[in-house]
């Protein structure tokens, strides 16, 4: 085993993290009779030989004996060196990287360079050997069975050898899981070989109707509908949530021997391990844990038939089984983020999973609820119920963290219930602030939207800014109690406020700086007393200090003369984008009082960083109500970045009438489906929000408009 391996000069070759002379261990590591051994040496290959999927001389130096690895069949676990070289072996690049530069900014002078063409021949080399896969569709191991189909469709230069191979091993395997591997190996083979697409694809078809199990019925039909999107028959819903209730319903199958060791026997940390812990600790206790797999899959492939997926949402909230159920709501997750819809029957019955005995169920639906604000109110009153104490004074949630999560199930529904505005989260808002704990930042940062009924926090807020050390952990600790007072307009905090203020340490001054001025100036007239320091503040050197200290004055006193001056010269050639932003965004703020400012915004319209435009323009029209110059400059922005358009169209709102060249991109964005800020593979907290406040702002500039046309 492992012919010729000392015969490799490793030390010369590379990996993640310097010389490769540690690679026959890793190598000898997989072949060894220790289940521990095996994962850390698995591990090791991951972590430096195949680093986060990049490949070094050394990787292409391991590629033949991995294969010999997987030929032996008394190596075990060698479902796992499948995947790996599946991995290793399956990147494909696009025609431009072809030009043998690494990642973006890296380059053959840059320690962390690898060439492309290194993928390339990763590609080839395991292409070369790929015949090793075929005779694993039959192997006793059902885990390299598992591991096989994916491995074959990726890198065998023979996909119709392949293609026949895989359909007639269906006929005899028993595995579910392995069925299931099978069928989603052969629609990636239509999706990558065209010749082949439409005999698949019809064979696809005949399996989704013909085939007994309902488990191989939905994966073909997953297949095909994300073979052949044209082909996904009307009534899908119908169809896959029959299916879904046959699998439930079904007798459950024999357990399958996976080929694990027995025993008890304590496992090395490593990140390999940590994942399939994980993994194991997501499907117990289910019966069919793949269906979450097929239906991902599926609504992949529905893609933007909303209101289709928002029709199997429905039906698997509506399942007996908890496990369909939690499936759900993960679904919706990325349904919701990325698309536009009606939700409002599918946030009340996720709403109704908080009152659920699995805690599975109550965490995912607390984590989807949390995300939602505004679109959370369907949900508000399941919401209250849970965090309501029960007849003998027991939280109906558990007040402790989650082993999911290590926060409270209390804390996520309280936060979901404050950010959709339900005032009912003020009291429990309250009772969180008067406890001895920390209160989560983010039920602080919610405050802002529970309106005048949250004006009785302030004295909560005050007395836990009061307690809050002056130390290199002051901003952390005082901005989210800052922010609740701005919010509530918590006046009678002042002496709180500017004790922070004035007892800032040096550690992120400008940022406490910051934070303080901006509650100043929404205390308004009432923080009269902290006029000398905001003075002071106006001749910070940081423009975001100086700008809130600047509309916090302006607040106060009203007094546009003594803040304007120091506005404009933020706005002097020399200085950042970043501070011509924040001088424009204060002017802004001040209105038609700093007129006199118009001349030294007009630059910014014609710089060459769009968010200075943007915020010039902006600030121009709100001093001097200019439309000829800011329009077409914000229309322009619209068009160039999507991410902006939330700060135009609350400027088109403003402008009304004015803004009547606006109505068409207005008008196109309320006929959108995705949402604006939808990004594939990655979401922030606040990104529902943000589209839906665009929407908002759309709707309100456009009935502005159409009320000028009807007069």
């Amino acid at each position: 085993m492992l012919t010729g391996i000392e015969e490799v000069d490793w030390a010369s070759l590379g990996h993640a993290y310097g010389p490769a002379d540690d690679v026959p261990a890793l190598l000898r590591g997989l072949a060894s009779p220790d289940p521990a051994e095996r994962e850390t040496a698995l591990d090791g290959m991951y972590g430096t030989v195949h680093h986060q999927g990049d490949v070094y001389d050394s990787t292409l130096a391991c590629i033949p004996f991995l294969l010999e690895l997987v030929a032996d069949p008394a190596v075990q676990d060698r479902g796992c060196i499948v995947e790996l070289l599946t991995s290793i072996g399956g990147i494909e690049l696009d025609d431009e990287d072809d030009d043998l530069d690494g990642p973006a900014g890296t380059g053959p002078g840059d320690a962390e360079f690898v060439p492309a063409a290194n993928f390339a021949m990763a590609a080839a080399a395991v292409a070369a050997g790929a015949d090793a896969f075929l005779c694993l569709v039959g192997d006793p191991d059902p885990e390299v069975r598992l591991a096989a189909p994916v491995a074959l469709a990726s890198l065998h230069p023979d996909p119709a050898r392949v293609l026949t191979l895989l359909r007639e091993r269906l006929t005899v395997e028993p595995d579910t899981e392995v069925r299931l591997a099978l069928v989603a190996a052969v629609g990636r083979i239509a999706l990558r070989h065209a010749s082949l697409r439409a005999e698949t694809v019809d064979w696809l078809a005949w399996l989704a109707r013909a085939a007994q199990d309902p488990g191989l019925r939905l994966a073909s039909l997953a297949q095909l509908a994300r073979c052949a999107p044209g082909r996904i028959p009307d009534d899908i819903v119908r169809w896959v949530t029959e299916l879904l209730e046959e699998i439930r319903t079904a007798p459950p199958a024999e357990p399958d021997d996976r080929g694990g060791e027995s025993g008890t026997a304590r496992m090395p940390v490593t990140l390999v391990g940590q994942v399939r812990e994980l993994l194991e600790e997501h499907v117990a206790g289910r019966r069919t844990p793949w269906t979450e797999e097929l239906l991902r899959t599926l609504h992949g492939a529905l893609d933007d038939r909303v209101d289709d997926r928002i029709a199997l949402v429905l039906a698997q909230l509506r399942s007996p089984d908890p496990g369909q159920r939690a499936d759900a709501i993960w679904l919706c997750g990325g349904l919701i983020r990325l698309w536009r819809g009606r939700y409002e029957e599918v946030v009340r019955l996720v709403g109704a999973q908080l009152a659920d005995p699995d805690a599975r169920l109550r965490e995912a639906a607390t984590s989807f609820l949390e995300r939602l604000f505004e679109l959370g109110a369907p949900a508000a009153d399941g919401l209250a119920a849970v965090l309501a104490d029960g007849p003998d004074g027991t939280p109906a949630l558990p007040g402790g963290p989650t082993e999911l999560t290590g926060r409270t199930a209390r804390d996520g529904a309280l936060l979901a219930l404050a950010r959709c505005g339900d005032v009912r989260a003020v009291p429990l808002l309250a009772r969180a602030l008067e406890g001895p704990g920390e209160v989560r930042r983010e039920l602080l940062y919610a405050v802002d939207g529970l309106g005048p009924a949250a004006a009785g926090l302030a004295p909560l807020l005050r007395r836990r800014l009061a307690a809050v050390e002056l130390d290199e952990e002051l901003y952390d600790r005082a901005s989210p109690l800052l922010y609740a007072l701005a919010a509530v307009r918590g006046g009678q905090a002042l002496p709180e406020v500017l004790r922070v203020l004035r007892g800032a340490p040096e550690h992120r001054r400008e940022w406490v700086r910051e934070a303080a001025a901006r509650t100043l100036g929404a205390f308004g007239p009432a923080a009269r007393e902290a006029v000398p320091e905001l003075r002071e503040l106006l001749g910070s050197g940081t423009a975001t200090v100086a700008a809130t200290a600047a509309r916090a004055l302006w607040a106060v006193e009203g007094d546009a003369d003594a803040v304007v001056p120091v506005l404009e010269r933020w706005l002097r050639p020399g200085t950042s984008g970043t501070d011509r932003c924040a001088a424009a965004r204060a002017l802004g703020a001040i209105g038609p009082a700093a007129a006199g400012a118009g001349r030294a915004l007009r630059p910014g319209l014609t710089s060459r960083d769009l968010w200075e435009r943007v915020r010039c323009a902006a600030a121009l029209w709100r001093v001097s109500g200019e439309t000829d110059r800011t329009l077409p400059v914000l229309l322009a922005a619209w068009e160039e970045n999507r991410h902006a358009r939330v700060d135009i169209a609350e400027c088109l709102a403003e402008m009304g009438p004015a803004a009547a060249a606006a109505q068409l991109p207005i008008l196109t964005e309320l006929t959108r489906r995705r949402r604006h800020n939808a990004r594939e593979g990655a979401s922030g907290s606040h990104d529902i929000h943000q589209d839906e406040k665009l929407l908002t702002l759309c709707r309100a500039a456009l009935a502005r408009m159409e009320r000028r046309d009807a007069l």
